[in-house]
């Protein structure tokens, strides 16, 4: 009896081993939810021309900081911003910055870095009404800087999830206008705006561009952080062609990392696919 308990035992236990040796079938990875709302608008700088259109582009968001494009010719136009490395600011515990903006900033360091208290000390150093004057003058979006409702906080808020709102056609309007120099504001500002873009590489095309990111708010007027919000734009250029865009993804779910920057990472990759037979 012992002896057919122990073939029993021995039996019971190769099958567990063979059963664990055995390949599993692949558990399935989760789908992402689609995008709430999604947009990719590629024009020619030039002639307007729509090159690639997909998606809903034609509804007004906050600009997050693609805000700070607009913002840098406001500064240069105004004689608050020098040259593409002047004014250098430093950092003041007033500003209550995240950690990595704790630095010293000149103006391309701010596009690059997207420090919101720069764009805070310019703003501020326009004052209310001249802010809310050049804003208005440039066409941009809805052109409301007034902020939230009761709150007071247009200078340093309003393009922030807030009142200024804009859509992916009129960012790219935007653009159309300052690579031809016809925006409401001088040469220079045309110009530095232009330079201080931080630059990406996209196959044969060169991208200058500004990235931004934020959340919808709910009904209650409160940030949904299952709503994250990407942006993504700017111009490229290849050997004969100057092209302007705007990318615009709305999440359905809460997501890793920064909404922004993951689109731009992957609209450099998709750019040069999607102007191939243009």
């Amino acid at each position: 009896m012992a002896q057919a308990d122990h073939r029993s035992f021995s039996f019971a236990t190769a099958m567990l081993i063979a059963g664990a040796l055995l390949p599993r079938p692949a558990q399935a990875q989760p789908v992402p939810a689609k995008p709430y709302l999604d947009c990719t608008l590629i024009l020619d700088a030039a002639s307007g021309k729509t090159l690639h259109r997909e998606g809903t582009c034609d509804k007004r968001f906050s600009p997050a900081s693609t805000f700070k494009v607009p913002l840098a010719a406001i500064g240069y136009d105004a004689g608050i911003l020098e040259d593409q490395h002047k004014p250098l600011w430093e950092y003041r515990p007033r500003f209550n910055a995240v950690a990595r903006d704790r630095k010293p900033v000149d103006p391309t360091i701010w596009e690059a870095d997207s420090v919101i208290w720069y764009s805070r000390e310019i703003a501020a150093r326009l004052g209310p009404k001249s802010f809310a004057a050049h804003v208005s003058k440039l066409g941009y979006g809805n052109g409301n800087v007034s902020g939230d409702p009761g709150k007071n906080n247009g200078l340093t808020h309003s393009w922030i999830s807030s009142s200024l709102t804009i859509s992916p056609e009129e960012q790219a309007g935007f653009l159309r206008r300052l690579l031809s120099g016809s925006l409401p504001v001088s040469g220079k500002a045309h110009e530095m705006t232009r330079a201080i873009l931080p630059s990406f590489g996209a196959g044969d095309w060169t991208v200058k561009g500004k990235t931004g990111r934020i959340w919808l708010r709910n009904a209650a007027g409160e940030i949904d952080r299952t709503r994250p919000v990407g942006w993504f734009v700017g111009w490229a250029d290849d050997k004969d062609r100057r092209v302007v865009f705007a990318r615009l993804r709305i999440g359905a779910e809460r997501t890793e990392g920064i909404p922004g920057r993951k689109l731009r990472d992957a609209f450099l990759k998709e750019l040069p696919v999607l102007l191939k037979a243009k």
